[in-house]
């Protein structure tokens, strides 16, 4: 099983599935995490190009932590997405798509407070329509949510994240907080939704739902069976 995991920015991956990522590596499928954004190819207009040399250093010891060996960096400039032409997106995430070639693919949250976020998942969802040949391999389409940005996003505006599959990470979420650990430079200080008390409340009230000690719940786009 070849499982694509599309993360507008590096820590989204983690945040939104960093115990289902565990999981699935632990089971032997082929994962591939691709972090989609970084500094563009013009000087970026907030953070120096040293911002994205710390963060994807700490992506690539969160990897470790879950185990995933396969990490890759896309150039897609972070922030201003909705500046860069709705073609140039979709060439950059169709080309991935297309490489992996996945039977599963995961994405961020539609209507996430992050413009990023809805823009990569709108051009995911372009290449990987189920009629068309690049996207009749992939079987499942799911989106995961992501703290600070799923659930702050006011629902009387769009949709609302509405779970519709839960995977158990009861043996994984450990492994979530540690990678999630390696993350130093995105903490946050003080109770938010990013802080390690947070994650594991979140991820045991989803292990509620279904009866479990921890899960991680995603909005189901596609099952084909």
């Amino acid at each position: 099983m070849s499982i694509l995991i599309i993360a507008p920015h590096a820590d989204d991956e983690t945040l939104g599935m960093g115990g289902s990522i565990a999981r699935f590596v632990r089971e032997g499928q082929k994962v591939t995490v691709a972090i989609m954004t970084g500094p563009g190819d013009e000087p970026h207009p907030i953070w120096p190009h040293s911002t994205w040399d710390a963060i994807r250093a700490e992506a690539a010891e969160a990897m470790r932590a879950l185990g995933v060996t396969d990490l890759l960096f896309e150039n897609l400039p972070a922030v201003t997405l909705s500046e860069t032409p709705v073609h140039a997106v979709n060439k950059i995430v169709s080309g991935l798509i297309a490489r992996v070639n996945p039977q599963e693919l995961y994405l961020p949250f539609y209507h996430d407070l992050h413009r990023d976020h809805g823009i990569v998942a709108y051009a995911s969802l372009v290449h990987a329509r189920a009629y068309l040949e690049p996207g009749r391999s992939i079987r499942l389409i799911a989106m995961y949510e992501t703290p600070t940005e799923t659930h702050l996003f006011p629902a009387q505006l769009a949709p609302g994240f509405a779970p519709s599959m839960w995977i158990d990470v009861s043996d994984t979420l450990e492994a979530k907080l540690a990678a999630w650990n390696c993350y130093a430079s995105q903490h946050q200080q003080g109770p938010t939704p990013r802080s390690m008390e947070a994650l594991r409340a979140q991820a045991t009230v989803r292990g509620a739902e279904i009866g479990v000690a921890a899960a991680e719940a995603f909005m189901v786009l596609r099952s084909i069976l």
